[in-house]
């Protein structure tokens, strides 16, 4: 029984648990999901995003419990290439509509089925990833058939938390949040 559970996951029944406790890999989009899905540029034309903090936490949390991490986008982006870098992430895909293939190309190498795999997208061309995943999540402002077509639809918008959640999902689904909490709460994990 866990110390720790997220107010949400109230609403996480044994079928999503089941699927979440499978994951081994979580591939992630960029726009609509690790940002809020607006483009912003400057007079001179340089692109600027926004990433949430909690976000890039609970990647490294789960990348510290074993799960790999990923992301794939359509667009190419030297934001997003430092974002990533800066977290540790290890499989960075930038400029891939194609991105059920792109995954099925990542995983091909990792002895990893499509029931291990989380996916989290928000907008048509993640929708064939999404549903090639054992696990797909969207977010609440995400196109409504990807929305529909997902396992789980986080309560955190896209860019605002929506990965974090994603992620206590996964660890608490696999019995490890308490032991990823309980370092800032001062117990030995």
């Amino acid at each position: 029984m866990s110390d720790f559970a997220p107010p949400m996951h109230t609403g996480w029944d044994d079928t999503l648990k089941a699927k979440a406790a499978k994951i081994r890999l979580i591939a992630l989009d960029v726009d609509g999901i690790m940002s809020d899905g607006r483009l912003y540029f400057s007079a001179a034309g340089d692109e600027l995003k926004a990433f949430n903090i909690l976000d890039g936490l609970g990647l490294k949390q789960l990348m510290k419990a074993g799960i790999t991490v990923a992301v794939i986008t359509g667009r190419r982006s030297p934001l997003t290439e430092k974002r990533m870098t800066d977290l540790g992430i290890p499989h960075l895909m930038q400029g891939r509509e194609d991105k059920k293939v792109a995954l099925q190309e990542l995983v091909a190498g990792m002895d990893i089925a499509p029931d291990q795999i989380a996916y989290m997208g928000d907008d048509l061309p993640d929708l064939p990833a999404l549903t090639f995943a054992g696990l797909g999540i969207s977010v609440p402002n995400g196109y409504w058939l990807v929305r529909q077509q997902a396992d789980y639809c986080t309560q955190a918008l896209g860019g605002h938390g929506a990965v974090r959640e994603a992620c206590d999902l996964i660890l608490w689904a696999q019995n490890r949040l308490d032991a990823t909490l309980a370092p800032y709460l001062g117990k030995p994990s």
